[in-house]
């Protein structure tokens, strides 16, 4: 199952105090997509914050893989939503 989370930096924090932990975010980023979790990353371009979609039975599993990031755990980030997604049926066959 795949779900779509949306997060945003909290206003609080500017780009000096998050960047010491870019190089780990990006490592733990690249770690889950390589462990065939993370699947996509958008940067917003609304505001800082981003968005992933992500490979996974449960929501419960992607809060989990979602607070092994540096920035989740820093509570720099936060977790704006957590979406289920379900395949679309209009590209499968006509009934």
């Amino acid at each position: 199952m795949q779900f779509l989370t949306l997060s945003r930096r909290l206003e609080k924090f500017s780009n000096a105090d998050v960047a010491p932990r870019i190089p780990d975010e990006v490592q733990q980023a690249r770690t889950l997509y390589s462990q065939g979790f993370i699947r996509q990353i958008w940067h917003r371009g609304d505001q800082p914050g981003a968005c992933i979609l992500w490979e996974s039975d449960t929501e419960e599993h992607v809060r989990e893989m979602l607070n092994s990031l540096p920035l989740v755990r820093a509570r720099m980030i936060e977790i704006v939503a957590i979406i289920p997604l379900k395949a679309y049926a209009g590209f499968g066959p006509a009934s």
